[in-house]
């Protein structure tokens, strides 16, 4: 049950907002920048940031602090998202195969994706996703996925807060949204082009689970706008997520 209580009241809610202060491309952040973006004192700040890095969650360097390998020991650990990669995989690299261009798996927490794999080759384009990083749903055509496969509550929430526009051709209109949503349950595939970053377009379809209706994950892949044309991978996509969900299913009945 939800208390109520600020987290940032406790010592690990203050821990866990510095190391959260990290976005996608922070490779390093000085103490000064960790508390600002923490919403933490300084001196609380240094404190914290020198017991997590005698745990190897963070690295001190010259320039401030870096998240530690430590953390992605911990992150391998999370059985959900570990075993969906461990059967994942070779269907993600079957995809890459095919279709020489970046492949995405992402799952919802809220109302973003998370990525939990990333395959690219050398001529891969260069996306803001990467593995463990967030996006929002709305931009994304795996989050489109997600999302319209999402309870009824998430796609409220989604849908009457404002929708951050990320490029000229992000969707910001929530009734434009809602009826591509509806295009995904329909067609089973969702589209991105140019909403997330300029000059990348998308396409993504979903895992599903037993009942047919729940998304477990999305694959997706992508790839400049120049090159790339989403609709010749639409099949390849759906075929991989479709041979996904079936090995999860029989995983799942077998356990």
């Amino acid at each position: 049950m939800y208390s109520g209580k600020d987290p940032l009241d406790t010592v690990l809610g203050k821990a866990v907002a510095l190391m959260r202060s990290f976005g996608p491309e922070d490779r390093v952040l000085s103490l000064s920048e960790l508390a600002r973006r923490a919403g933490i004192a300084k001196t609380t700040a240094h404190r914290l940031a020198s017991d997590l890095v005698e745990l190897r969650l963070m690295d001190r360097t010259d320039d401030g602090y870096r998240l530690s390998g430590g953390l992605f020991e911990l992150g391998m650990r999370a059985s959900v998202e570990r075993s969906l990669l461990e059967v994942a995989m070779p269907f993600l690299q079957d995809l890459y195969e095919r279709t020489r261009e970046t492949v995405h798996l992402g799952i919802a927490e809220g109302s973003e994706v998370i990525y939990v794999a990333k395959i690219g080759g050398h001529r891969q384009a260069r996306t803001p996703s990467r593995t463990g990083g967030r996006m929002p749903m709305h931009c994304t055509a795996i989050g489109k996925v997600l999302l319209a496969h999402a309870d009824a509550e998430v796609q409220q929430a989604v849908l009457t807060s404002p929708l951050p526009r990320r490029t000229p051709h992000t969707i910001v209109s929530p009734g434009l949204l809602a009826r591509q949503l509806e295009g995904v349950l329909e067609n089973g595939i969702a589209w991105e082009r140019e909403e997330s970053t300029p000059g990348l377009v998308c396409v993504g379809a979903p895992v599903l689970d037993a009942s047919g209706t729940r998304a477990v994950a999305a694959i997706s892949v992508t790839g400049p706008i120049g090159r790339f044309r989403p609709e010749a991978h639409a099949s390849a996509v759906r075929t991989t997520s479709t041979g996904l969900a079936s090995m999860l299913i029989r995983r799942d009945h077998h356990a």
